[in-house]
């Protein structure tokens, strides 16, 4: 099987670093992207300013790949836009990597050639089998592994508050988008409106800020599933983050000046059609009248059914890898504690296949891209044979400033707030902490 490719799934930034990573070790890389151009899934949100700044959103062996055609790093210190991101940077890449990514190739299943998921005789034996489709119809092609770093954009969490759509979510598709607005195309649509932000990471902070702009005649309701509004503006000057710290902070102006009205505890059980608005209904019976747009911003989920012929050890809660889900678990972790990890904790039963990028968090929002990229550094060590250098894992974790997970603060009488202080970044070699002992 060494004359095969590893089939990458995903032209974003962590699939095209993966294509990178593979090829310094010798490995010859296939990516194949369902869009038409690298960063497809970066291109719908190219309008957000990302608040790592470009030393933290390039790969070092994607670097090392564009040297040698005169690409000229960004300023490691400046905050792109997404488009920035794909521009500078992400197009320049897959133009490199040339017909090693195959764009407009969406991948429709993986298997094991000539076996389905029951059979054991000889599996591990067996190249995978990945099933694709393009404009000219469907083909198989083999790979010696695969890294799956297709992303979640593409199946963001449902407004419910139960895991599925509210009853007559789906027929209120027209009034409710699930993406940050783009306020220059979409000025219209929100401006001097009653609109409703739901969710509490990041996403919905940037769209609490963007909209404030908008006016006194508009109307932002903030609605938050958890008791208390908590720790949901991060760490502000303590944040490793600047720019992540300073948008809470924003945010949090824009709450105090009363530009935006919260609502706690509130969990989306129903949507009614009220005349030309929508009233959104809570599970506690209290009502939310006179809507015209509903912002969903609540995470995403993982897209597994094209995965279904391959043994996978998916955490029951968060749908990561079972290894690393513990490690990353937003009930638990917060201010840096996410351990480092790499190829032995994104391993499943399936041997050669992995998971990678925001799609290994599962239901995870902590993800960072320099995660991403020390991921498929070490899973291609491991595939190479270099396993000394795949469990060496080395990560600069950014502190959010805010200590204890997210889950913690779902209580209404949490007081939590930052607590950690500001530190300074440090260098990691970690493993998991050790299992605890009677």
């Amino acid at each position: 099987m060494d004359e095969l490719p590893v089939v990458v799934v995903g032209a974003g930034p962590v699939g095209l670093a993966a294509a990178a990573q593979l090829l310094e070790r010798g490995l010859e890389p296939l990516v194949l992207e369902r869009g038409a151009q690298a960063g497809a899934a970066v291109a719908e949100w190219n309008h957000v300013r990302l608040f790592s700044p470009w030393s933290e959103l390039v790969d070092p062996a994607a670097a090392r790949l564009l040297e040698p055609t005169g690409w000229v790093q960004p300023d490691g210190s400046a905050y792109p836009t997404g488009r920035e991101w794909a521009e500078a940077y992400l197009r320049p890449l897959a133009a490199v990597l040339g017909e090693r990514v195959r764009f407009g190739t969406k991948v429709i299943g993986v298997a094991r050639r000539g076996r389905d998921r029951i059979v054991d005789s000889g599996r591990d034996g067996e190249p995978f089998s990945v099933h694709v489709r393009t404009a000219d119809g469907e083909e198989r092609l083999l790979a010696r592994a695969v890294i799956d770093a297709s992303g979640t954009w593409t199946t963001p969490n449902p407004l419910g508050g139960e895991g599925l759509p509210a009853i007559g979510e789906r027929a209120a598709a027209d009034r409710i988008s699930y993406r940050v607005p783009d306020l220059a195309a979409e000025r219209d649509r929100y401006a001097g409106k009653h609109i409703v932000v739901a969710g509490s990471g990041h996403s919905a902070l940037t769209a609490l800020v963007a909209l404030a702009g908008l006016g006194e005649d508009t109307r932002i309701s903030w609605v938050l599933r958890r008791g208390g509004i908590g720790n949901t503006f991060g760490g502000g000057d303590a944040d490793q983050l600047p720019a992540r710290g300073a948008l809470g902070l924003r945010a949090k102006e824009a709450v105090d000046a009363g530009q935006v009205t919260v609502v706690t505890g509130f969990r989306t059980e129903g949507i009614e059609r009220t005349g030309g608005s929508i009233t959104l209904v809570s599970a506690d019976g209290r009502r939310l009248e006179d809507v015209d747009e509903v912002i969903a911003l609540t995470g995403f989920r993982p897209e597994l059914s094209w995965l279904s012929e391959i043994r996978l050890e998916l955490d029951p809660t968060l749908q990561a890898p079972v290894a690393l889900a513990p490690l990353v678990d937003p009930n638990v972790h917060s201010c840096g504690t996410v351990y480092p990890h790499g190829a032995k904790e994104l391993s499943h039963p399936e041997q050669n296949f992995y998971l990678a990028g925001m799609k290994s968090y599962g239901r995870a929002p902590t993800f960072l891209a320099q995660t991403g990229y020390e991921q498929v550094r070490s899973i291609a060590a491991q595939l190479a044979g270099d396993h000394e250098a795949a469990a060496r894992v080395e990560l600069i974790m950014a502190e959010t400033g805010v200590c204890g997970g997210a889950g913690l603060f779902d209580e209404p009488d949490s007081g939590a707030s930052g607590c950690c202080g500001p530190a300074e970044p440090e260098l990691l070699t970690l493993s998991a902490p050790p299992a605890a002992s009677n």
